[in-house]
């Protein structure tokens, strides 16, 4: 194959797309470079029809520690295991922009592998992931609806930025990713520190120029290099047997969809079972394997003519209608904190677990080791959708549904140094028909509330829904969706915010994009909902507790001067230790000279903090203590002023008269009040007996005083 290479101005930096013979089994493959960041994406698509009732596409996105030329792992495994949290939810941002593209009764098994190669901080490589793999799509002979483009915009004080490295994100106040086909936008992901719906609109539009200038460069290499599409048959009913079942099950599913039963997914179920089973009678297995697809297209078609037609929506509810809500916290007498949010048939408890700053959760991937001590975890029983199924780890999308509600929750917690405790959020969805993402969003804030953590304010989450016709003239927007509106309905819009302002959004659409017009009506009535659920939730508690919970640990936090850590370490660590064991507590110290004290007994955790302090502080000159005698010389005593400094009175600062022998004044382990005299360049320490003040308290060391 001979090398063919386009180039792209992106953000000011020269984004290369390469076509070499290096995955040249694939059906495709591009490899992306921007800055030192390379990606190589590679399609396959496999040789036959596979017996699956969906299209078979799978998304992977692949980093390796020797992209940032870092051994990374373990101390005994060096080998990349499972991917990384991150890394997965990269895949699923693909995912979710190249799937509505796909003709979705296609039953060939296709797989988008991104491999980072080389990573460079300064250009993330999920950006050019978006854009290598819709051009190795779209120039292969894999039948795809695309091409698509992808940016991300980041807003740092009054500017936007295109596609921000790390630290610029970190820095942002906004920062949103978007990805578009066909002057539509498809996908979107936001992180906010509450900013208003109008900076998340100036974002997308600005983004959304370079997203169709990408998606042209892409129609430009296709006509170049591409391939023919193959013609893939699709997985569909005959014109005769659509006719028979259309007319065997329309009347039947509109009265069960359109109803405000809570039962019409089980019956729409047993309907299509009937008419399978009449239909097996009479045909082959391999004429009606289509059916539940039909039934499906059918089911769509029904509620989408009741929301535009009828202006009628599956439970009878206005288009801007929240179902009934209810809130409550306190419920689990050992958990830190507890919350309980209900939204209709969605049902989320979530429980706050505090912990000490040792409990940080320690993550080691290509970007390297960092910490969090802020984690919010999801989970999705089978039970919650009243079905029985296997308990394994946490999917795809129980990742994605956790990171989306922790990165909502993140811009209202509290700074380290006013609260220094690892949180926990565990959130339990009982009971889920529709957006049950959002409803943990709202049962965490009730428990962050309930556990005493000082958030700002609550945050609340609503998902929004879509339905339109073919060409996207005629629309409605639906607030709270449930399941079948979910399921049937274009478009899948969350929305996350306060009183103040957004701090997560996520959009994925089922067509083919939607119009910055209908997604500023959608924040818009996205906004009214969220305030409303707002006033429920503060219902329920309208600030945190002033108290944390008796079972949570206590922490004190103290700070000393980053050069005296070794003080209160110790030699092997002796004297932390020493410190731990003799008050029951556990120490954290940090590089910046910031020591966190936590226990369970308040007393141990002040003497511990008292003595961490006391070992590392600054004896100024003038201070006053009554001090223990450790040691006797010719020329003076030592005595300890705080554990670990010691100070000399000499032989002439011991009486104001003639001493001839230290041991007619002092002897060891008597006490001494003194005052601090003299502190030389070294650091050593001169004491009077004769200049000290008699009124400290005797029998303890004191704790200084002028």
């Amino acid at each position: 194959m001979e090398k063919k290479e386009y180039s792209f101005e992106l953000g000011g930096r020269k984004l290369t797309l390469e076509f070499l013979p290096w995955a040249e089994q694939a059906n495709a493959s591009v490899i992306a470079r921007y800055g030192d960041t390379v990606v190589l994406s590679a399609v396959t698509m496999g040789n036959k029809d596979v017996s699956l009732g969906y299209f078979p596409l799978t998304v992977e996105y692949s980093e390796k520690y020797y992209a940032a030329g870092i051994l990374g792992g373990g101390r005994f495994y060096k080998r990349e295991a499972k991917p990384s949290t991150d890394a997965t939810l990269r895949a699923r941002m693909v995912d979710r922009t190249l799937r509505p593209l796909f003709n979705q009764k296609m039953r060939r098994e296709v797989q988008v592998v991104n491999s980072v190669l080389s990573y460079d901080p300064h250009n993330t490589p999920d950006i050019i992931s978006f854009i290598a793999a819709s051009t190795a799509l779209h120039i292969s002979d894999i039948p795809w609806g695309g091409p698509i483009g992808a940016v991300r915009v980041a807003k740092i004080g009054d500017e936007l930025v295109l596609n921000p490295s790390n630290a610029q994100q970190e820095e942002a106040s906004l920062n949103v990713t978007l990805a578009g086909a066909h002057g539509n936008i498809n996908m979107i992901e936001v992180d906010a520190k509450e900013r208003p719906e109008q900076e998340i609109m100036e974002a997308l539009t600005f983004g959304a120029r370079y997203v169709e200038e990408l998606s042209k460069l892409q129609e430009t290499i296709r006509k170049e290099i591409g391939k023919e599409k193959q013609n893939v048959a699709v997985n569909d009913l005959t014109d005769e047997l659509k006719a028979n079942v259309r007319q065997r099950a329309y009347a039947e599913m509109k009265e069960a969809l359109l109803s405000v039963r809570h039962d019409h997914v089980e019956i729409v179920s047993a309907l299509k079972d009937t008419i399978m089973s009449e239909l097996q009678e009479q045909h082959s297995d391999s004429d009606i394997s289509p059916l539940w697809g039909y039934l499906d297209e059918l089911g769509d078609e029904i509620v989408h003519e009741g929301a535009l037609k009828e202006n009628k929506r599956v439970d009878g509810r206005a288009m801007d209608e929240i179902r009934p809500l209810s809130a409550q916290v306190s419920l689990l007498p050992r958990a830190h904190g507890s919350g309980l949010f209900m939204r209709g048939l969605t049902h989320v408890l979530t429980a706050t677990t505090l912990g000490v700053p040792g409990d940080e959760e320690i993550h080691d991937d290509m970007e390297g080791e960092y910490r969090k001590r802020f984690m919010h975890h999801y989970n999705f029983p089978p039970f919650s959708t009243g079905e029985t199924g296997f308990f394994r780890g946490p999917g795809r999308r129980e990742l994605g549904h956790g990171a989306l509600a922790e990165k909502a929750l993140h811009p209202l917690l509290p700074d380290e140094n006013d609260f220094p405790y690892v949180t926990r959020l565990v959130s339990e969805v009982l009971s889920s028909n529709g957006s049950s993402s959002m409803g943990s969003v709202c049962a965490s804030s009730l428990a962050l509330m309930d556990a005493g953590v000082p958030i700002k304010r609550h945050i609340a989450g609503i998902a929004m829904g879509l339905m339109s016709t073919s060409d996207g003239a005629d629309y409605r927007i639906l607030t709270d969706i449930q399941g079948p509106e979910d399921h049937h309905g274009d478009m899948d819009l969350k929305v996350a915010g306060t009183s103040q302002g957004v701090t997560a959004m996520q959009m994925d659409v089922k067509i083919n994009g939607v119009s910055l017009e209908l997604l500023e009506k959608a924040f818009a009535q996205a906004k009214t909902a969220r305030q409303e659920i707002l006033q429920v939730l503060e219902g329920a508690i309208a600030q945190p507790r002033e108290g944390l919970s008796p079972y949570a640990p206590l922490i004190k936090m103290i700070q000393i001067k980053p050069a005296r850590i070794g003080r209160l370490i110790g030699s092997g660590g002796s004297t932390i230790k020493e410190i731990m064991a003799e008050t029951e507590t556990e120490i954290n110290v940090e590089d910046d000279g910031r020591v966190f004290i936590s226990g369970t007994n308040a007393a141990n955790v002040e003497r511990a903090a008292e003595w961490a302090y006391n070992l590392t502080r600054e004896i100024e000159l003038g201070e006053q203590f009554h001090a223990k005698v450790t040691k006797i010389a010719e020329f003076g005593a030592f005595v300890e002023l705080v554990p670990g400094q010691e100070a000399l009175v000499h032989v002439s600062e011991l009486s104001d008269t003639f001493v001839k022998d230290v041991h007619d004044i002092v002897n060891v382990d008597d006490w001494l009040d003194v005052k601090v005299i003299r502190i030389d360049e070294q650091g050593k320490i001169a004491a009077s007996a004769k200049q000290a003040s008699s009124t400290l308290p005797k029998g303890e060391p004191s704790q200084g005083r002028s």
